[in-house]
């Protein structure tokens, strides 16, 4: 009867572990992720610019703690005339003062919080930019050796029918056998490059998933090609003048200009002491003696104290000129970054442009004719007109080639994303 009854839970707890495993989350057999699936997947899930998100609760907290009043402060004096053999006489006083901030520095140091948020905003959106074209390059780098080893496949492919070729003419007795072997040591030596392929597509793959903050156990698929024409409409002068608008880490200097005047207007208004009010009100016990009679007296006064310190010596000269200097500093670094961009753009669109010219030359001649001739090659071979060592030249012409033709189509891949890092904006 337990053993029945333990039966029957087995099996049905069964179920719930396949559906346990098979509701787990893996990519590479539901889906195979394109490019703006990676991007998003990066700015989501990526460590460092989580990190760095996280730092916007500092900005707030600074802005918070620039838009707050001065504490009052509670003050209680009491005397008393014991120690001096008058111990019916004492006082009490209880006060609060205030500071009040003259000259609008409340609202000033609220903008410089403003503008410190604003330059953090910039400077997320910088990094963003960044990790999108290291996402890319990495995807591109990816997609690069799948398809290298789609054309190591192939070469492995035609070794094979090559070889079932000379088997053929060597039981015909057309081809000594050295012939074959050649053929043979071909395949072994295409056999080993795809192992190398292989190896560097996981690790191009490793690195991949690593930018977009996957877990170890999870492999999505991915899904790309490098021959993308997406040609830049724009002229070189307006790719120059859109980075000048675009690129945050300009926009970052920016904001950062106008925090140095606003510094600047701070550290003036600084120089202007701030008001201190107070209000008090005492009480005092005090005895009179007349004709041998003492009597008691108990007063209360009530007062106001203002005070205000007098700017004779420190006028806040010094964090005027701090805050000058500042300002002059970040000026000079906006000239500086705007000159150093617009020679990123112009070195960026420069490599696009040659890596396209190279990119036209294997498109509309080199990969055509060597097709031609590849099969030319073997079908001469079949009927005896050339030798072994002419296909295998041939074939290996042919498989440099072509792997030159994928190198030629990554670099325009990665000149197109520099371009559009340089410009800050993407040309999909």
């Amino acid at each position: 009867m337990g053993t029945t009854v333990f039966g029957k839970g087995a099996w049905l707890f069964v179920p719930g572990i396949l559906c346990f495993l098979t509701s787990a989350p893996v990519f590479a057999e539901t889906q195979k992720l394109a490019l703006p699936q990676v991007i998003e997947i990066s700015l989501q899930n990526n460590g460092d610019l989580k990190s760095f998100r996280e730092e916007k609760g500092i900005r707030d907290a600074g802005k918070n703690r620039a838009g707050l009043l001065p504490n009052p402060t509670l003050e209680l004096n009491g005397g008393t005339g014991a120690l001096t053999g008058s111990s019916a006489e004492n006082s009490l006083s209880l006060g609060i003062s205030q500071e009040f901030l003259l000259a609008g520095k409340r609202h000033k140091r609220l903008v410089i919080a403003e503008q410190e948020l604003a330059a953090y905003r910039w400077q997320l959106a910088d990094r963003e930019r960044a990790l999108r074209e290291e996402v890319k390059m990495a995807f591109y780098d990816a997609i690069l050796a799948e398809q290298r080893l789609n054309l190591t496949d192939r070469s492995i492919a035609l070794n094979r029918q090559l070889l079932d070729v000379t088997k053929e003419r060597l039981a015909a007795g057309d081809i000594p056998e050295l012939e074959m072997n050649l053929v043979k040591v071909e395949l072994t030596r295409s056999e080993g490059t795809r192992i190398e392929v292989e190896r560097a597509l996981l690790q191009n793959r490793a690195r991949l998933f690593t930018l977009m903050g996957l877990p170890a156990i999870e492999s999505p698929a991915i899904a790309g090609n490098l021959d993308n024409d997406l040609p830049t409409a724009k002229s070189l002068v307006d790719l120059k003048q859109l980075a000048l608008v675009k690129r945050p880490d300009l926009k970052v200097l920016e904001a950062e200009k106008s925090k140095g005047e606003a510094d600047i207007a701070l550290a003036k208004s600084e120089a202007i002491p701030n008001l201190t009010a107070g209000f008090t009100v005492t009480r005092e016990a005090t005895t009179i003696e007349v004709g041998g009679v003492e009597g008691k007296d108990t007063d209360y006064i009530v007062g106001v104290k203002l005070s205000i310190p007098i700017p004779v010596f420190d006028k806040n000269q010094a964090g005027i000129q701090e805050a000058r200097a500042k300002r002059s500093t970040t000026d000079s670094r906006f000239t500086a970054a705007t000159r150093r961009a617009e020679r990123e753009v112009e070195t960026a669109h420069a490599s696009y442009l040659n890596a396209d010219k190279i990119l036209s030359l294997y498109k509309s001649n080199i990969i055509p004719q060597l097709e031609e001739n590849l099969k030319l090659t073997q079908e001469a071979y079949r009927l005896g007109e050339v030798g072994i060592l002419a296909v295998i030249q041939e074939q290996k012409k042919f498989f440099e080639s072509n792997e030159a033709y994928l190198t030629a189509l990554h670099s325009r891949q990665l000149a197109l994303t520099k371009l559009e890092a340089a410009v800050g904006v993407s040309f999909d």
